[in-house]
């Protein structure tokens, strides 16, 4: 992935936890919306800067993705 389509994921989700802040449940409505909207390679994209650095995430936008980080280990199979 090439630094320019992080950085659109990045700003994308910043903007997302953005227009959700005012909310009680926003980290909930962030992270609903990405693993709704967001394309499986966007999700593990966006994860895997959270793991790597995740320093230019919005503190909202990081506990969405954080969130979601958690979701996607639970559904993957346990390994045999």
């Amino acid at each position: 992935m090439s630094r320019s389509q992080l950085d659109t994921l990045i700003h994308m989700a910043n903007q997302i936890a953005i227009n959700n802040a005012h909310y009680d449940d926003s980290v909930e409505r962030i992270h609903t919306h990405l693993k709704k909207f967001w394309a499986r390679s966007m999700k593990r994209q966006i994860v895997e800067y959270l793991h790597q650095d995740g320093s230019q995430l919005s503190p909202l936008a990081h506990q969405a993705i954080e969130r979601l980080a958690q979701s996607q280990e639970e559904v993957r199979p346990a390994s045999a």
